[in-house]
């Protein structure tokens, strides 16, 4: 069991910056492939980024690569999210999610989640 909390939201301009972090409990944490998913109003959840247990490997999704960088500290049961240049396109609900799995080109989120950080970018 991993129980999540994502931090981090708010207001910015468009072209600003902001840093999201997941805190997560549970000494499985480093198991996990660790990821986020944005939802915006009347749209359905999307990928984000998702990075692997060791930090080797990181994916994005094409609308943020370049942009966003993720990253863990598994000594600190911590997933973050860095968002630069953001765009009001960004503007959604931020979730959490461990123990994504990817089939071909396609991630798919895992069982936990946490209750989700909202990104406000004003144009």
């Amino acid at each position: 069991q991993v129980q999540l909390v994502e931090s981090g939201g708010g207001l910015v301009q468009a072209g600003g910056s902001l840093r999201l972090s997941c805190a997560a409990s549970g000494r499985t944490f480093s198991r996990y492939i660790m990821g986020w998913f944005r939802q915006a109003p009347g749209k359905e959840r999307e990928f984000v980024a998702a990075i692997s247990w060791s930090a080797g490997s990181t994916y994005y999704a094409d609308s943020v690569k370049g942009r966003f960088t993720i990253s863990r500290d598994n000594a600190k049961n911590t997933v973050y999210l860095q968002m630069n240049s953001l765009k009001p396109e960004d503007t959604a609900v931020y979730y959490c999610n461990a123990d994504l799995r990817r089939l071909g080109s396609t991630w798919y989120y895992g069982d936990y989640w946490g209750q989700g950080t909202q990104v406000t970018v004003s144009s």
